[in-house]
This record gives C-alpha cells, structure tokens and sequence, in this order.
C-alpha cells in the first residue's frame, strides 16, 4: 500500500523536527555553553572542528561538480567563497570562513600551525567528516545538496557561542568569533536555497523519507564527532591510550 506523500508544509515540518537530534543537544557541546569546559577541551573541539570546516569546500565542489543546472552551481558557488575566500580579498574579515576559523584557534591559544598540520584531528572525526564528503561526491547533487540542511538549525548554536563563550571564557581574545557573527547571516541564506531546493525535489512519500534518512545521517556525522571527542578529552581514552600517550594515529593518508 503507498502512502500519500507529505505536503510542502508537512514535509518542512518534518524535517525541522530532526532538530531533536542536532549536535547542540550533545553532552559535549552543553558542556561548553555551561562553562564547564577545560581549555583543553576548548582546544580540542576547534582543532578537531577544522577538519570540518576545511572539507565543506570540498564537499560543495562536489555538488557543483554533480549539478548540470547553472542556475543552482552559480547560487551554489557563494558557500564555496564563503569558506575558501573571494580571490583577491585581503581585508580582515574577508578572507572566507575557513581563515576565520584559524583565527578562532589563534583566540584559544593554538598555534595556527599546529592547527593546519591535522595532527589534533582524531580519527573518529576524520572518519566522519571524510564519509560526508565522499558521500557528496556518490550521491545525485540534490541529495548532496539536502544534505546541508542541518543548517536549517545552525543560527541557534551559533548564537549560543556568542551568547556564552565570551561569558564563561574570558581568556578567548573576542577576535575570535567573527566566524559565528558571520554565520548567522549566512546559514540563514543557505537554508533558504537549501529548503528551496528539497521541497521542490521530494514529491513522493518514498523520496521523502529517503531525504529524511539522509537528514539524519547528517546529524549522524555530527554527534559521531563530538563521541570521538568526548572520548579523547572528557574520558581521557583518547585512541591508543592503554599504549602510548603519543598521537600515533594517521593524519590524513589517502586510503
């Protein structure tokens, strides 16, 4: 028996309640808008973090790679620019999301160099963030592209930084946050786009449950790399840790 599918507002509804599961609900996350986090901890979430950061380009590429429509590359372009930077920008602030980001590091007190060479990044949240992108690259454009919609609850999380970081942290130099001052704008744009094109696409009850399944192994990436993280640095299990107190583990091997 088929079921009817969900109507435009019905099926926004449903992904919007997917919020259930955004990582801001992890213990680790409310550990940090709490006050409750080391500067080790601090530490070891934005280098971890970076990884991350540093893939969303690679993850959009492979959208635009997948996408034969020029309309949805040209509008998709600008998250690119958003974290790599515009070419020939070279005011402060401008640079793209990704310069942000070191920039935020340089505030916990990481050296920018440290932060670039990957060797803080664990393997739980490699593993994470290389299958989002390498799913990206397999999936049709506009699952890719659905895929994002995580941003639908980022304005929150961002602005809980703002709130509480600055109130709890003192030692973080304030020059650290103008990434999430400018993700509040434009995590709201993307999810515009992003929204747009989900509820266009999903029509049929099969295809949107597919796209909820695909929502959810989103916010599966997410929580998985604050687990890896918990680990290392709240558990003090960090990989290896009945072997060696070094960090053996690899840094970035193509496999």
């Amino acid at each position: 028996m088929s079921h009817p599918a969900m109507n435009p507002a019905e099926f926004e509804q449903a992904l919007r309640a997917k919020g259930a599961y955004y990582h801001i609900h992890h213990p680790f996350h409310r550990a940090m808008y709490a006050g409750q986090a080391s500067r080790e901890q601090i530490q070891g979430w934005v280098a971890n973090r970076f990884y991350y950061q540093l893939n969303i380009p690679l993850k959009d590429a492979a959208i635009l790679a997948n996408c034969p429509q020029r309309d949805i590359r040209r509008e998709w372009l600008q998250r690119i620019l958003d974290h790599d930077g515009a070419p020939g920008v070279a005011t402060s602030g401008e640079e793209g999301g990704i310069e942000a980001w070191l920039r935020l590091a340089e505030a916990v007190g990481l050296a920018r160099e440290q932060v670039l060479s990957q060797e803080l990044v664990l393997p739980g949240v490699r593993f994470a963030v290389d299958a989002y992108v390498n799913f990206a690259r397999r999936a049709s454009w506009q699952e890719a592209a659905s895929s994002s919609l995580t941003e639908l609850f980022a304005p929150q999380i961002h602005q809980s930084r703002l709130q509480a970081w600055p109130q709890h942290y003192p030692w973080i130099d304030a020059s650290g946050y103008d990434y999430f001052r400018k993700r509040l704008q434009q995590a709201r744009r993307d999810v515009e786009h992003g929204l747009h094109i989900t509820l266009q696409h999903y029509t049929t009850y099969e295809a949107q449950q597919r796209m909820l399944e695909i929502l959810q192994f989103k916010l599966d990436v997410l929580w998985s790399m604050l687990d890896a993280m918990s680990m290392a640095y709240e558990l003090e299990r960090p990989p290896y840790h009945t072997v060696t107190a070094e960090r053996v583990w690899h840094r970035g091997i193509a496999l």
